[in-house]
């Protein structure tokens, strides 16, 4: 049977065995406040790459030790992280998939007890007010960015996603709703989106394989960014070299935000149909069909899969076999 799903998908210089993605999602369980991997890690992703899945985002990882969004969460900010790091790549890869590192800062969304850096002095509510990010620390921002995507080669990773969503540092940067500076970072939307932009090219220093952003091309505010703001930014995006806009939405503020299986693939679709930049899916999608027809229409290049990996890490094998596709299973499981 004909089927879009289990097509393989080639991104620069790396090709996929399908299009099932597993989205980043932090587990929150590096054990010592030190950023570095634990057993739960190597159990954790290893098994979602026996159960199929094509390409596995590692959640994000902080690049500098004050942008975790708590002390448990990984880290990328010293070369001592590379070592665990690439006990996880090379768990993927021996089970068949290929591996990806989000690369995050949480800016004034980190939830620690010292200073934070926002790039304006406004608080998201609730939490700790940020330091307003000053030159000399968006200059280092930059710098981790890149450091860490060289701890990222250093450690197996084949793709590299920069978090650019979810209301963290670079999406703070990016949303006139956080970003309120009066200098080369703010005001306009070509300012708001310069640290991402010098981001990327200082990744592409270190870096010569795919890269993907993850963004919020939706902020649920009138006046915050809006879909067409975000087709504009992946336009530049695409002229930088990025290849892939993997499209969530929301975060930046608190919002009520109308949720619904597949609520946001328009989103997806708008961009790579507008832009020509290839784009994945991601937001409620549960079901093999639903996964299918998003491919098949074009709305999508590939599929996202967050919680749904969580409650089945064999997804991919079940939607394997409704679909009639023919993979390579586990051998040890040929039995089933």
């Amino acid at each position: 049977m004909n089927n879009k799903l289990f097509t393989p998908y080639t991104i620069k210089n790396v090709t996929l065995k399908n299009r099932i993605v597993m989205s980043p999602m932090c587990m929150y369980s590096s054990p010592n406040k030190d950023g570095k991997i634990a057993d739960w890690h190597r159990i954790h992703y290893a098994t979602r790459a026996v159960g199929g899945v094509g390409l596995i985002v590692v959640e994000a990882t902080a690049v500098l030790p004050e942008g975790r969004i708590s002390y448990r969460d990984l880290g990328i900010w010293n070369d001592e992280h590379v070592t665990g790091l690439k006990e996880i790549t090379d768990l993927i890869h021996q089970n068949g998939a290929k591996a990806a590192i989000q690369l995050a800062h949480a800016g004034r969304k980190a939830e620690l007890d010292e200073p934070i850096y926002a790039p304006s002095a406004i608080p998201f509510p609730g939490m700790q007010t940020p330091v307003e990010a000053d030159g000399d620390y968006i200059q280092k921002v930059v710098g981790a960015f890149k450091d860490a995507a060289r701890r990222a080669k250093e450690a197996g990773f084949d793709i590299i996603e920069l978090h650019g969503a979810h209301g963290y540092l670079i999406n703070q940067f990016l949303s006139p709703l956080a970003n309120k500076r009066k200098d080369q970072f703010g005001g306009s939307a070509d300012n708001r989106y310069r640290l991402l932009g010098d981001i990327i090219e200082a990744v592409k220093t270190v870096w010569d394989g795919p890269i993907f952003v993850r963004v919020s091309a939706n902020e649920y505010d009138e006046n915050g960014n809006t879909l067409d703001q975000y087709i504009e930014y992946a336009r530049i995006m695409k002229t930088q070299g990025v290849d892939l806009i993997d499209c969530s939405s929301g975060a930046v503020v608190p919002a009520k935000i109308n949720v619904f299986p597949g609520y946001q693939v328009d989103l997806s679709d708008q961009i790579r149909s507008q832009t020509g930049i290839a784009t994945g899916a991601v937001g409620l999608i549960t079901n093999t069909a639903q996964a299918e027809e998003i491919l098949s229409n074009e709305r999508a290049d590939l599929i996202f899969l967050g919680r749904e990996l969580l409650r089945n890490p064999y997804w991919a094998l079940n939607a394997a076999k409704e679909l009639g596709a023919e993979i390579d299973r586990p051998q040890q499981y040929g039995r089933a």
